[in-house]
């Protein structure tokens, strides 16, 4: 069973960047695709970003398109999000996870494995 830890979160102004980290345990990573998710308070946990095993793929919401880039780097068993351009509505606590079936990547039921989060929170 593999064990996700994220980190990097913070306070940051609007405009700013942070790098999100998520690093695995336990297992390797290398055959799963990952996916990055958050959730706001009172709001349903929602997708972000999501790469394939391969890193040859990768998909984006369409409200951080552009802004964030997800990466991969199996050697260290870890995945990224490195958010730039930061608005105040991307607060929200950001999670990583395995995913482990085979429909899309933008749905949370298509994950395994989560990590506690990690927060991050921008003012204007």
């Amino acid at each position: 069973q593999v064990q996700l830890v994220e980190s990097g979160g913070g306070l940051v102004q609007a405009g700013g960047s942070l790098r999100l980290s998520c690093a695995a345990s336990g297992r390797t990573i290398s055959p799963y695709a990952m996916g990055w998710f958050r959730q706001a308070p009172g709001k349903e946990r929602e997708f972000v970003a999501a790469i394939s095993w391969s890193g040859g793929s990768t998909y984006y919401s369409d409200s951080v398109k552009g802004r964030f880039t997800i990466s991969r780097d199996d050697p260290k068993n870890a995945v990224y999000l490195q958010m730039n351009s930061l608005k105040p509505e991307d607060t929200a606590v950001y999670s990583c996870a395995t995913k482990v079936g085979s429909i899309g990547y933008n749905l949370e039921q298509s994950y395994d494995t989560w990590g506690q989060g990690t927060q991050v929170t921008v003012s204007s």
